[in-house]
């Protein structure tokens, strides 16, 4: 047991229930991270309780039903039969749990500023039912101070006291739906705590589900650890993008340099262009730190820059149709064009912040006729800042044949590339899917 230096007999009650797994676990969001951070918490022998405000959502995880494509619906029908998971909207739920993970989303305004309401909202709701000895963690990736400056004063409006009544940390999501390699319980963990005690517990916790915890001294360390992930990430893709055009301009392949390049065994990792940044993270997260640098008087000009060059890269592919059409002697305007793949990534059923969306959108504000195909997204969701109703339609070689322009937006592996070749008329490829296509197919755009 480990012994704990205040509020002892509340922390070592909780410490002992995390280390026998009988701590009722309360994961708030049952999205792209929130669901699949239940289950593991469930197949840790975890009494989980899943919270969501989307009643649809609860049902469908009642009757066993998944609505996300990596997470198997056998899998939470059999947890739901186990009694170690279930599904509710009633907030009440937050009373008879040990510990409360939090997993909503932190979008950007329409000025790309954090918005922290869904944060916000959830801590008033929970402040409401707070009660002493619960662990309050908090996942939903955001800029340095959210923990201790946002959250915290909101869930101390319950009359109860941070590390001395109730304890809070924040442990960084790490999600990567279609990772063949990684999944929620094999990836690291890094947890910071408001003090050891939360410190302690969260990586207790954590600790049973996951193989390394990677404790670090303060909430905002670990807060700065995920802005410092995606935003390395999206600076890399942001120069390889900038490269590909003037690459391109120069009668040189991106893709081939990077191959050529990545044989080096030090000082290089491979990142790749794309037609824009999706996912909810790596199109975002930069911008909250860029925020929080402008509130301390710092410009962050790479991080932004970076930004500039992967938000302009949707307007880059529809300028690379264009070209493709003036080929055949045809205007954008009246031309039937067709996306394939609508996904932020090859081989998942997500559609956060792609750019498949701003594509279509800015086709069809220069007259394109636009239809798309994806298999794993039979309907385009409602987004927040898209309003784009279609359905996927067949793939066939008269649906092919009737496209004046196809467009290749993800790289689904279930997408045929040399068939969709012989019997389009045109291919814009963003993603280099076509490499190795033959000879006597049709006219290929890289962009």
């Amino acid at each position: 047991m480990i012994r704990l230096s205040t509020t002892v007999s509340l922390a070592d009650q909780l410490m002992s229930r995390i280390e026998l797994r009988t701590a009722r676990v309360a994961v708030v969001g049952l999205g792209y991270v929130g669901l699949p951070l239940a289950e593991t918490f469930a197949c840790g022998e975890f009494p989980v309780i899943g919270f969501d405000i989307d009643a649809e959502k609860v049902r469908k995880l009642g009757i066993g039903q998944s609505y996300i494509g990596h997470i198997d619906s056998g899998r939470i029908a059999e947890l739901i039969r186990s009694g170690r998971f279930e599904a509710t909207v009633d907030p009440r739920c937050f009373e008879t749990a040990d510990v409360i993970v939090i997993c909503v989303p932190t979008p950007l305004t329409d000025a790309r500023e954090p918005d922290l309401s869904y944060i916000v909202g959830t801590g008033k709701t929970l402040s409401r039912h707070l009660r002493k000895g619960q662990l309050v963690v908090l996942e939903s990736t955001t800029y340095p101070g959210t923990t201790e400056e946002v959250l915290r004063p909101i869930l101390e409006e319950s009359g109860l006291r941070a590390g001395e009544d109730f304890y809070i940390a924040y442990s960084p999501e790490r999600e990567d739906p279609g990772n063949v390699y990684y999944s929620t319980r094999t990836i690291p963990k890094v947890v910071g705590g408001i003090d050891a005690t939360s410190l302690a517990l969260a990586s207790a916790l954590y600790g049973a589900i996951v193989p390394t915890v990677v404790p670090v001294s303060s909430t905002r360390v670990a807060e700065a650890c995920k802005i410092l992930e995606n935003t390395y990430r999206a600076v890399n893709i942001a120069l390889v993008n900038e490269l590909k055009v003037v690459y391109d301009r120069m009668g040189i392949g991106v893709w081939e340099v990077i191959e050529a390049a990545k044989t080096k065994p030090f000082g290089f990792q491979a990142f790749y262009p794309g037609p824009g940044l999706g996912g909810h993270c790596i199109p975002i997260d930069p911008f909250y730190l860029t925020w929080a640098a402008r509130r301390h008087g710092i410009n962050t000009r790479f991080i932004e820059l970076a930004g500039e060059i992967n938000t302009a890269m949707p307007r880059y592919v529809v300028a690379r149709v264009a070209e493709a059409l003036n080929e055949q002697a045809k205007p954008v305007k009246g031309s039937h064009v067709l996306i394939l793949g609508v996904a932020y990534k090859k081989d998942v059923d997500d559609p956060r912040e792609s750019p498949a969306f701003e594509i279509m959108e800015l086709l069809r504000q220069g007259g394109a006729h636009v239809a798309y195909n994806d298999p794993f997204i039979p309907i385009l969701p409602a987004m927040r800042h898209h309003s784009i109703h279609l359905e996927s339609q067949p793939l066939g070689a008269e649906m092919l044949a009737a496209q004046d322009c196809v467009v290749i937006v993800t790289d689904h592996s279930v997408y045929k590339y040399e068939w969709i070749a012989r019997h389009a008329q045109a291919i814009v490829d963003t993603r280099n899917a076509t490499e190795g296509v033959g000879a006597g197919c049709c006219r290929i755009w890289k962009a």
